[in-house]
Order: C-alpha cells, then sequence, then structure tokens
C-alpha cells in the first residue's frame, strides 16, 4: 500500500518534471525516451526496469555498468545521472509490483551470477528504488576508471553493496524504508562527495 500510494502521488507531483525531461531526452540524441534493462528481482526472476535514456542509442551492447568519463552517456545524460532524476521511471516498476520504494537494487544478470550463495538472499526480497547501498554508492561511476575498471565494479564495490543490503535486510522495519527515503531526498540535495562515507542519518 506505501509503494503505490506514494509512487502514484510522486508520479501525479512529477508529470510536469517528467514532461520536460522526455523532452530534452528526445531533443538531445537519437533514440526512445525510455531505457528498458533487464534486471534480476525477487526470486531470481528477470524483469523490465525502466529509466530515462542516458546514452547513445545502441549503448546496450557495451558493458552493462557505467564507467568514469563513458563516452556513451549523453550530454543531458550526465545531468540526469548525476541529479539520479534518470531513475524515475522506476515508479512505474513499483506500480506494476516488480520493485519497491525501499528494497536492494536490482542487478544485471551479467554480474547476479558471480553471487555466493550468501549473497543470493538480497533475491528473497523485492528489490528497490532506493536503499542504504544507493545512497553510499550514488557517486560509484567516479571510482570506475582505468583498464581493470569492470573488475572493480565485481571484486570490490558489488560485494560492499550486496553485504550493506544484505544487513539492511536484516533488519528491516517501516520507520526504517520511510527514513531511508527521507534520507535519499536529501542524500541527492547534498553537494557530492570525492569519497564513499559511512551510511547516514542511522539508516
Amino acid at each position: 500500500m506505501l509503494d503505490i500510494s506514494l509512487s502514484l502521488a510522486a508520479l501525479v507531483l512529477a508529470s510536469p518534471l517528467l514532461v520536460v525531461i522526455a523532452l530534452a531526452v528526445a531533443v538531445d540524441s537519437r533514440g526512445p525516451v525510455l531505457y528498458r534493462a533487464r534486471r534480476v528481482g525477487q526470486g531470481g526472476r528477470v524483469f523490465t526496469l525502466y529509466k530515462f535514456r542516458t546514452m547513445v542509442a545502441g549503448a546496450q551492447r557495451g558493458p552493462a555498468i557505467t564507467r568514469r568519463d563513458d563516452p556513451r552517456v549523453t550530454r543531458v545524460g550526465h545531468f540526469l545521472r548525476r541529479t539520479k532524476l534518470d531513475e524515475l521511471p522506476q515508479l512505474l516498476n513499483t506500480l506494476v509490483g516488480n520493485m519497491s520504494l525501499v528494497g536492494p537494487r536490482p542487478e544485471d544478470p551479467a554480474y547476479v551470477r558471480f553471487y555466493s550463495a550468501d549473497q543470493r538472499r538480497v533475491l528473497d526480497a523485492k528489490p528497490g528504488i532506493t536503499s542504504p547501498a544507493t545512497i553510499l554508492h550514488r557517486q560509484e561511476e567516479r571510482m570506475l576508471g582505468g583498464p581493470d575498471w569492470e573488475s572493480t565494479y565485481r571484486t570490490r564495490i558489488l560485494p560492499e553493496k550486496l553485504r550493506l543490503e544484505l544487513e539492511y535486510l536484516s533488519r528491516r522495519t517501516l520507520g526504517r524504508d520511510l527514513r531511508i527515503i527521507v534520507a535519499t531526498g536529501l542524500a541527492l540535495l547534498r553537494r557530492p562527495s570525492p569519497r564513499q562515507g559511512s551510511a547516514p542519518w542511522g539508516i
């Protein structure tokens, strides 16, 4: 009920902004306005996740994650990714029921296959638009540079994100989810830090 009511209210309130973003994406570069990504959800089921397109058409044939200074990102895409406005269409995912507002972030199937048996426990929960790991690693692209950037993601960043997701699930409550939603909004208003820190506001 919380997911549906808040997502519906957010879509209605943000509808003028969504129209502006859609027009900006369409004018900036050729291709569809929305990007449809394959992600692994609850129970290991693959679903379609929606985002505003931030890359040139055909970029999905490249790496599944975005590195620092990725040449595939468009001009408008840089702004949308920095502000996380590209994530707004995922409110549609919450309405259809394959995502929640708060929960472990869904991962690309290419990386889920590297999960250990313990890490796969994150698939017991419905994935979310935001989580403590999302807030902590909202600037993770800055860490993905150099020739081994994909290995850095798979061996260092992804395990840390999964550790945070599992810790969150071990003490998940409705009150904590509400704090995470508020903390996400506040984090987006803060000036990005070049270094990852600890989870803010006791989330």
